[in-house]
């Protein structure tokens, strides 16, 4: 069930359009989003969870969709142990945004073992799971091999012309990063890009659930479920902070992405131009 301060930030971004699809998780097309005095196209850009072992059926509806380009945002591992379901055609570009697994972040087998450990390594050094989130998305940020492959993805995705689709595991850390960044670009209000963010946290309740349930009864210290629990979670703190950093040193999230992944003006324009409709 979600929080009071998530169900809030979710029910005031009606504008965020689910797609349902079987097998594919937590996908949601930007279309609808109000952007710079319009509204973003829909069937341009998508964001969801893990393409494995999707079926025919969903396959077909991507390809009606006219996905052409996938970014793959996940580690070695993860792509080893849950390959993408690709079809003729597609432009698969694997950019692993975090070069090692990371607890809360990356969902490779492993990592999913040691998790009960981990969190008390993140009690000891962080505290609780939100100073933990928020330091691993300034990490992606603003480390030297993230940010090489945040630049080649916006790159793909300025000079993209069909439908393109970027994911992580679960679509919301790497892929939640990565979806902030174009719309910050696209003129997007903050608000509006946490909602989408929170967003993740709904379209996942059912396996949140589930989860949740499991640790309940995992034989674990209940202060560090907290930690794994928090984790589990798309709170608004967890891409917030890392935003305000950002306006604090370059002024918003446009001004971060040209200073830091080499994105110009014209760049932005070409993508407004791109992405942005009139609102009907």
């Amino acid at each position: 069930m979600l929080d009071g301060a998530l169900k809030k930030c979710y029910n005031a971004g009606m504008h965020i359009r689910r797609l349902k699809l079987k097998k594919l998780f937590n996908t949601r097309d930007l279309g609808g989003i109000p952007a710079d005095g319009g509204v973003i196209r829909k069937g341009k850009l998508i964001r969801s969870g893990k393409l494995y072992k999707i079926p025919d059926s969903t396959v077909q509806a991507l390809k009606d969709m006219n996905v052409k380009t996938v970014i793959d945002l996940r580690i070695f591992t993860e792509c080893e142990e849950a390959p993408d379901t690709l079809w003729e055609g597609i432009r698969y570009v694997h950019l692993p945004v975090l070069c090692t697994a990371t607890p809360g972040i990356t969902r490779e087998k492993s990592m999913t073992r040691t998790m009960a450990i981990e969190s008390r390594r993140i009690k000891d050094e962080f505290g609780n799971a939100d100073n933990y989130m928020t330091e691993m998305y300034r990490s992606v940020l603003f480390s030297e091999e993230p940010k090489r492959y945040l630049k080649q993805a916006l790159r793909l995705i300025v000079e993209n012309e069909d439908c393109i689709l970027w994911h992580c595991s679960g679509g919301k850390d790497r892929a939640g990063i990565l979806a902030m960044l174009v719309e910050g670009l696209l003129g997007v209000d903050e608000k509006i890009i946490l909602q989408d963010y929170v967003a993740s946290h709904y379209f996942q309740r059912a396996r949140f659930f589930w989860n949740r349930a499991g640790l309940v009864i995992a034989p674990v210290y209940m202060r560090f479920k907290k930690i794994l629990f928090g984790m589990m979670a798309a709170k608004p703190i967890y891409l917030k902070k890392p935003i305000e950093d950002i306006k604090k040193k370059y002024g918003s999230i446009a001004g971060y992405c040209k200073e830091e992944l080499g994105i110009t003006d014209g760049d932005i324009a070409l993508m407004k131009k791109k992405y942005i409709e009139a609102k009907a």
